[in-house]
């Protein structure tokens, strides 16, 4: 089931936030909101003391989603 926050339509560029959130879950590391200025470790990393609320939400709706999702990185 979508939850409402889902629904909301996020900038899935790669290196941002809703990118970064989900692939923090995927490689199964921990919540921990940043993103990319460009490309991801390319760019200037943003951290989560400087991040707006906005794109803190799109981190966690990009870290949610993954989870939600189920899709984890087979370490086998």
């Amino acid at each position: 089931m979508k939850t409402k926050r889902f629904m909301k339509q996020y900038d899935q560029r790669h290196g941002g936030p809703f990118d970064r959130g989900g692939a923090d879950s995927f490689y199964g590391r921990p919540r921990a909101p940043h993103y990319f200025k460009g490309g991801s470790y390319s760019s200037e990393q943003v951290p989560c003391t400087v991040m707006t609320t906005d794109e803190i939400e799109a981190y966690e709706a990009g870290y949610d989603y993954n989870e939600e999702s189920g899709a984890k990185k087979d370490w086998g």
